[in-house]
């Protein structure tokens, strides 16, 4: 056997090990079919372009448990998948057409557009797998799946079924958010406040001053609202009628009393829009009052504005200021008024409240529950969806890491309103409901004969994303994949997305299957930059996982990444750290490369390594103290590290093996068994050496295996060795 290089060469072995892993079979959980099962899903990537380094930050810490599990002996499986990311995508694309082409989806015409949707999205699929795999991520790619897939598709159609059987998806008006620059609603949890200073203008209304920083949003307010216990106004009672000069003359107007109204802000007195503000429109639900629309669904003033009908909203503003100045109903402006504004956090466009008709999830409607694994919940009780999420984690079956989110888990649910699940796109599952007249049907297949139309909205894509972690494992059918793996047993996310994606699995899981999606959710923190920023493309700092992997080697990254990766905590990431981690990856050669070199010129040739031993059996080799103690300080590495990995503290197994390999391996260990120069302690060596390796292999896989590869008598590969015990 000739002598390694003299330095470790990413690029002449990642690809190699990488597909030869995946030919031998070693990512399917068949490899060790008697093995207790241990289960992963892959939170699926949007296929709106390329990965980033919160992607890689969770392909490795999936990649890590997975590794670890596969080498204890477990049938493991972690299934890869994409998601369609409906709205995102349809943005991404109809975006990049108008720039190249000045053409809209309505343009093109549906199915036309549709078309290119799917192919942007196939493009971005094959990026995205091609930086999976260069991450060493061990996926079963024979399990891949898509959210809009057919499978999936089926599994979307059934469960909306089975809730609209269940009187759980209705459809009736009610106050959404809607983005006029996309045309469609958003939920809640897809809104981003951003933060602004705008005027705060105080209006003359009859004999109050009323405050609001949307003027043009003011044609319509017949409603003066004010709090029953607020003494500045109890001359005036409920229901009471007055008279007043507004915007475009002589109005009646209504005397509200309700405890919603906030007697401290501005003077504790305003009028409501209740077709346009969420606040707004519950009081006027709670007092039974009529609901007027001011603003289309394109942003534009509607003909109740008279002079203004058709002007945009922004347009208007100053416009309707400079009337109501005229008519000396301005009594001040604040210039410096800070707010905040609802936008859509997929595409960025300003949202406008609006009253529609669509289709939700009741999140507080009682049904008996079909079956039950849920600890507290029996089958055939009747509960609601909220009790179903908050009941999952309040009985410890799902435990959250870190363990602070789940108040915050808890708050959300306390707050939760029913859900609004249709989008008016064109990409996504079309909602499986057909309309004939006044017929309507719901069914998992087309209702037979004519005349039937479908249903034009999609469904949001948390619906589908929502079933996940059952639908990837065969759901609806009953296989033995969904049999063996589900619940799964970790679930591993960025907490910026708990109540986007892992509330919905629970809700979804629990309702549909009467079982936990998953035991654990493990949450990980955004990874910024070396300033400790978000990563953004407008700040120039997000940076392409698979440049410094280039660089300086997947290994380097992996654990440079995981170094600083307390569960919940924002990850600051510069490439000097990365840098930093490719000369401990070097290192770990130079270690072969000395054994090897030992092995090539002395007597101590004629050794192999048996590559099947534990610490028991070396303990019974050792005849020194010295031998002895370095075999103890390999099993206490060991027991530390499975503990770690065990309650999820990658960040800090990788720092102790990394300190152990480095600075008493390295520096210590192999220095005095150079200068001992006997064949016991250089054969121990090399033992401790590859257990080592093996602790170090689910961290940085690539390195140790080219490694392993290197030494006679290795097994087949160090990734299906035996966890050290």
């Amino acid at each position: 056997m000739s002598l390694m290089d003299k330095a470790y060469d990413p690029k002449a072995f990642e690809e190699k090990l990488y597909n030869k892993w995946e030919q031998k079979g070693y990512f399917k959980p068949e490899l060790n079919p008697s093995g207790k099962p241990y289960s992963i899903v892959l939170p699926p990537p949007n296929v709106t372009g390329t990965l980033h380094n919160g992607h890689a930050l969770m392909l490795v810490i999936q990649d890590i448990l997975i590794r670890y599990h596969r080498m204890k002996g477990f049938k493991t499986v972690w299934i890869p998948g994409t998601d369609h990311a409906a709205i995102a995508t349809q943005s991404k694309v109809e975006s990049l057409m108008y720039k190249k082409e000045g053409k809209t989806r309505h343009d093109l015409g549906r199915d036309l557009f549709l078309q290119r949707v799917e192919d942007f999205a196939q493009q971005s699929h094959d990026t995205i797998i091609n930086q999976i795999k260069r991450m060493g991520a061990s996926v079963d790619w024979t399990r891949e799946a898509y959210t809009l897939d057919e499978e999936r598709n089926l599994a979307v159609r059934t469960a909306f079924k089975q809730m609209y059987d269940d009187d759980i998806i209705y459809r009736g008006e009610t106050i959404v958010n809607w983005d006029p620059y996309l045309q469609t609603t958003v939920s809640d949890d897809e809104i981003e406040w951003k933060e602004q200073t705008t005027p705060f203008y105080y209006l003359q209304y009859g004999p109050f001053v009323i405050a609001t920083a949307r003027p043009e949003t003011k044609f319509g307010d017949k409603y003066v609202v004010m709090h029953p216990d607020d003494k500045r106004y109890k001359k005036y009672a409920d229901g009471q009628k007055i008279e007043l000069d507004w915007i475009n003359g002589r109005i009646t107007a209504t005397i509200i009393k309700d405890k919603a109204i906030d007697m401290a802000f501005g003077t504790g007195v305003m009028t409501i829009t209740p077709w346009h503000d969420k606040t707004d429109y519950e009081i006027a639900k709670r007092h039974k009052l009529k609901s007027e629309q001011i603003i289309d669904f394109k942003g534009l003033l509607l003909p109740i504005a008279k002079e203004f009908a058709g002007m945009h909203i922004k347009k208007a503003r100053p416009l309707v200021i400079e009337k109501l100045k005229e008519k000396g109903l301005v009594v001040k402006i604040d210039e410096m008024y800070k707010n905040r504004i609802a936008t859509n956090y997929r595409g960025g466009g300003i949202i406008e409240p609006q009253i529609k008709k669509q289709w939700m999830v009741d999140v507080t409607k009682e049904f008996a529950i079909k079956h039950s694994e849920i600890t507290g919940i029996k089958k055939g009780e009747k509960v609601t969806l909220k009790k179903l999420l908050k009941q999952s984690v309040k009985s410890t079956q799902i435990t959250i890491t870190p363990t602070h989110f789940k108040k915050t888990y808890y708050h959300w649910i306390d707050n939760l309103r029913d859900w609004c699940i249709s989008r008016q796109i064109w990409y996504g599952h079309r909602i499986p409901v057909w309309y004939k007249g006044d017929e309507i049907y719901c069914g998992i297949e087309a209702p037979l004969g004519s005349g039937w139309e479908q249903d034009s909205d999609t469904l949001d894509t948390w619906f589908s994303s929502g079933l996940w972690t059952f639908s990837v494992l065969g759901w609806p059918n009953q296989t033995k994949d969904l049999s063996e793996f589900h619940p799964t047993d970790v679930l591993e996310t960025g907490y910026d997305i708990l109540f986007f994606w892992v509330a919905r699995m629970i809700l979804m899981s629990t309702y549909l299957l009467g079982q936990i999606p998953f035991k654990n959710v493990l949450l990980h923190g955004l990874v910024r930059d070396a300033n400790k920023q978000k990563m953004s493309k407008s700040k120039g700092n997000v940076i392409d996982p698979l440049e410094w992997s280039d660089k300086y080697g997947t290994d380097a990254l992996r654990i440079a990444l995981i170094f600083s990766t307390a569960a919940g905590n924002d990850i600051p990431l510069s490439e000097e750290k990365v840098r930093g981690m490719k000369f401990f990856a070097n290192k770990l050669w130079n270690m072969a490369r000395f054994i090897e070199m030992m092995r090539e010129n002395s007597k101590f040739s004629s050794n192999t390594v048996a590559m099947h031993f534990d610490i028991k059996n070396l303990n019974s080799i050792a005849k020194t103290s010295f031998d002895k103690e370095w075999i103890a300080k390999i099993d206490k590495l060991t027991k530390d590290t499975t503990r770690n990995i065990d309650a999820f503290r990658l960040h800090q197994a990788a720092q102790e093996l990394y300190q152990f390999a480095w600075h008493e391996f390295a520096d210590i260990y192999i220095e005095e068994v150079k200068k001992l120069n006997n064949e016991e302690s250089f054969y121990i060596l090399e033992r401790l050496y590859v257990l080592l390796l093996t602790l170090l292999h689910p961290f940085m896989p690539f390195v140790t295996e080219a490694i392993y590869q290197n030494i006679p008598g290795h097994g087949e590969s160090l990734m299906i060795e035996k966890w050290p015990k």
